[in-house]
């Protein structure tokens, strides 16, 4: 990214992503939408959360139809772990001022 990024804007986008491994999409949402059109760098950081804790949320859901058949006992672990090592992955980037994409992420907010 460019020079024109806050301290703030790193430590908030820091927090958006960390803060999808305690309370899943709802802290990306809340940034996106208060703060996409304040920061370029904010709003693509906070999408890119948003997106990647929505396919979480899916990828939760499958597990939790899993479970039935015992594959989501294994599945819902995968997925924690994932979103732990992604997530922190993430948060490192963007405080260092980097942009990050999510290896896989569904792109359903643009």
């Amino acid at each position: 990214m460019t020079d024109d990024i806050t301290p703030n804007d790193k430590n908030i986008a820091v927090l958006t992503h960390l803060g999808g491994i305690f309370f899943g999409f709802i802290p990306a949402l809340i940034v996106w939408l208060l703060k996409k059109d304040d920061s370029a760098y904010l709003g693509e950081q906070a999408r890119e959360a948003l997106n990647f804790q929505i396919t979480m949320l899916i990828g939760y859901m499958v597990a939790w139809v899993l479970m039935f058949v015992l594959i989501g006992m294994l599945l819902f672990p995968a997925l924690w772990i994932a979103n732990l090592v992604l997530c922190i992955l993430a948060a490192t980037k963007v405080s260092k001022g980097e942009d990050y994409v999510y290896p896989f992420a569904l792109r359903l907010i643009n």
